[in-house]
């Protein structure tokens, strides 16, 4: 009998797949016609998405190690892509995009060096999700923010706000990470089985 987890074909995979294919109609949006209400609702439906998604898994019971793997890299992928166009754009300054890709690049170096010694993935962590749950929101709202209209001055503060908490929480649940990586590097899978 075929093991539920190795399931390809279910919702929650579906919506990462779509989460997936809006990254490039993101982009072109944001940095090609500048049609900023669009790409304004191409990441809410990212950020609802990822949230759905989650939700669904657990409800419907249809986690799967495809979604497993899926959903970090559709949002590892729009935070770095949102990040890229928004400083292209002088939304966000180059700083703060270089301190979270860092983060991105430290941790995923983690995950070559545990797979190269016989570990699957980190666990995801609440902090992990709550950190990125607080970027994708502070991404729309950084968008919105743009301009002198009322809309824009009044998003201003949330935005700051989503981004500083998501940016903090981002930083220290990589340092969690590391922390899970070096106590691996203690332990050898067979051992820890």
């Amino acid at each position: 009998m075929r093991d539920p987890a190795d399931r390809l074909l279910t919702i929650p995979n579906l919506l990462s797949v779509l989460r997936l294919a809006g990254v490039p109609l993101f982009l072109y949006l944001l940095l090609g016609p500048r049609a900023d209400g669009w790409a304004l609702l191409v990441l809410v439906f990212a950020g609802l998405s990822d949230w759905l998604d989650g939700k669904l898994a657990r409800w419907l019971n249809q986690m799967s190690k495809l979604g497993a793997l899926l959903d970090p890299a559709a949002d590892r992928l729009y935070v770095f892509c949102t990040l890229l166009a928004f400083v292209i754009r002088d939304i966000v300054p180059l700083w703060i995009a270089l301190v979270l890709v860092a983060r991105e690049v430290v941790v995923g170096i983690c995950l070559l060096i545990l797979r190269g010694r016989g570990w699957g993935p980190f666990e995801v962590t609440y902090l992990g999700k709550a950190a990125t749950f607080n970027l994708l929101y502070a991404f729309p709202l950084l968008l919105l923010a743009q301009g002198d209209s009322g809309w824009a001055q009044a998003a201003q503060p949330f935005a700051y706000a989503f981004t500083a908490w998501g940016g903090a929480l981002y930083l220290w649940s990589a340092l969690l990470y590391v922390y899970q990586f070096f106590l691996a590097l203690r332990v050898t899978p067979d051992r820890a089985a």
